[in-house]
């Protein structure tokens, strides 16, 4: 330590002392390491590093409860990454855990996609077919309360953790929802969430549904199993993909949805400060339907690895994106495993469309807007949700009866609009023949 730093420091101060060596070992050090070393510590922020010290020292002498050195330092380093972006967080063993089980596909918890806008806890979205989504939770519900703990100083990781927990245990949620005038009361009961992230029926002969609910590391797969299962009955005449509420996932299964529809060209690109951020993703030539007319269905809470697929197939001009503008998370995370167990979810770069667009902050605008809703009057003008919808659905590629099918299209607008488009589409196409 440089005699400069050390007049710095007074002697009840070790914190300082113990923080700064590991703080120079992790700068680059040149040939001439010792005068390279003395050059880094003159650019540290001396005076914010002293800060840091004092009020850490403050805290364990006057705080009115004993804190331990551990909590303190984990505290501090969840406040660093917290303040650089929603996204970027400190994890520990049982978050690090609890993110690798969500990319999996399986744990234990109550279905709900969740993130920080504007410091408030808000719903991206419900997970098909889970306690929330059967709740009736909606995207962009606020929880202000998880049980007895009030949200407004929990980190999005410290909530997600309150809510994942034992099957068969409850949960009790406050919520304040756009045009209520009182907070909404639920209790859940936690089960084992394993989701299936495709889902694909017939909508009509000729015509397929396909709902990607969130990218997980075998969604590409599925997406292909489900195009060829829809195909068994004679070649597709247009397909829906749903993207609506879908909060986004594992970026390479977002680059394996996009493949499926085009053979060639780019899908996506990242650039971020470090080499290795910057990426690029492209089409293969083995794709399963590379010709089949194509609506994508886009809304709100379609997010992040969502709106790459949106925004590939859009640029490319692959197929008509419609619905309402997306969320606009266009940022890439890496999870850093750290040697204790835990780890860092770090953001290290953005997201850009094949034309240079920047999903951030802005999103995919729809080709084509239809705000979603009902054709009937519904009493009290209650607009449908999707989770109300999505009980509805089949795994299987079956077609319904025609008193479904004419249900269903008549619940959910967009969907009744894109299939009409869909034929719109393919009536143009015979007569330019």
């Amino acid at each position: 330590m440089s005699s400069r730093l050390a007049r710095l420091l007074p002697a009840p101060r070790r914190l300082l002392a113990a923080l700064l060596p590991t703080a120079l070992l992790a700068l680059p050090l040149a040939p001439s390491a010792a005068n390279a070393q003395a050059e880094a510590a003159d650019e540290l922020p001396l005076e914010d590093i002293q800060t840091f010290a004092e009020v850490f020292e403050r805290i364990k002498r006057a705080y009115v409860e004993e804190v331990d050195d551990s909590t303190l330092l984990r505290n501090a380093m969840r406040g660093m990454l917290s303040e650089l972006d929603p996204h970027s967080a400190y994890l520990d063993s049982d978050e690090f855990q609890s993110l690798r089980e969500s990319t999996e596909g399986e744990f234990g918890g109550i279905g709900i996609e969740v993130g920080l806008e504007e410091g408030r806890l808000t719903v991206i979205t419900p997970i098909d077919d889970t306690p929330a989504s059967r709740a009736g939770v909606q995207a962009r519900d606020v929880i202000l309360a998880i049980d007895d703990t009030p949200t407004e100083r929990l980190s999005l990781q410290e909530a997600v953790t309150l809510m994942r927990g034992e099957p068969g245990s409850e949960i009790h949620l406050t919520l304040q929802r756009s045009g209520e005038d009182a907070p909404i009361e639920v209790t859940l009961t936690r089960e084992i969430i394993r989701t299936e992230s495709v889902r694909s029926e017939m909508l009509e002969a000729g015509y397929g549904y396909l709902r990607v609910s969130q990218f997980q590391n075998r969604t590409g797969d599925q997406v292909n199993d489900a195009i060829r299962r829809m195909e068994r009955d004679g070649p597709l005449q247009g397909l829906i993909l749903d993207l609506r509420n879908n909060p986004g996932g594992v970026l390479q299964a977002a680059v394996a949805v996009a493949d499926a529809f085009l053979d060639s060209g780019l899908v996506v690109y990242t650039e971020g400060r470090l080499p290795d951020t910057e990426m690029r993703f492209s089409a293969s030539r083995e794709t399963a339907a590379p010709d089949v007319p194509l609506v994508v269905l886009i809304n709100g809470g379609s997010a992040s690895a969502a709106e790459i697929v949106a925004g590939a197939l859009q640029d490319q001009r692959r197929g008509v994106i419609m619905g309402t503008e997306s969320f606009g998370k266009g940022s890439v995370q890496q999870v850093l495993p750290l040697g204790n167990g835990e780890g860092l979810k770090l953001t290290t770069a953005l997201y850009y469309t094949p034309n240079g667009r920047s999903i951030q902050a802005l999103g995919i605008e729809p080709d084509v807007t239809v705000v979603h809703g009902r054709i009937e009057v519904a009493e009290g003008s209650r607009q449908l949700r999707e989770a109300d919808l999505e009980g509805h659905l089949r795994s299987s590629g079956e077609p319904r009866t025609s008193s479904e099918r004419s249900a269903r299209l008549r619940e959910d607008y967009q969907l009744g609009e894109a299939l009409n488009l869909l034929k719109a589409l393919n009536v143009l196409e015979r007569r330019a023949r």
